[in-house]
């Protein structure tokens, strides 16, 4: 694996924080007292947006897992022992649906990008 390759792994490892973050934070977002989960949907595009460009970038094959793995204990930390001690992760169907919508899609993805290879 190249210097370039390791430097693109780093950066999309700090983007996978960055959105899992992101998508937690902004998961209990509500427009005129609806819930509006934007963030599943932007869950459910990115993550195997990030298996993909990590799969992409050559080396052993469990390299296209590391975003996926990340995402998933970010949200797992954060969500159940988050900044303060608070609880980012309700137990509502909003938390069902962002770790499904997260883990499912980047799931088909690494199957995908590891039958190719």
């Amino acid at each position: 694996m190249s210097v370039l390759a390791r430097i693109i792994l780093v950066l999309l490892v700090f983007d996978t924080v960055a959105l899992a973050v992101v998508e937690l934070l902004y998961l209990p977002l509500r427009v005129a007292a609806i819930p509006f989960p934007i963030t599943i949907l932007l869950a459910a595009v990115t993550t195997p947006w990030l298996v993909r460009s990590a799969a992409e970038l050559g080396g052993p094959r469990a390299i296209a897992a590391i975003p996926l793995v990340v995402w998933l204990l970010v949200v797992g930390i954060l969500g159940v022992g988050g900044p303060g001690g608070d609880v980012l992760l309700a137990a509502d169907w909003r938390s069902g649906l962002l770790l499904a919508g997260g883990t499912i899609p980047a799931a088909v993805a690494l199957g995908r990008a590891m039958a190719r290879s």
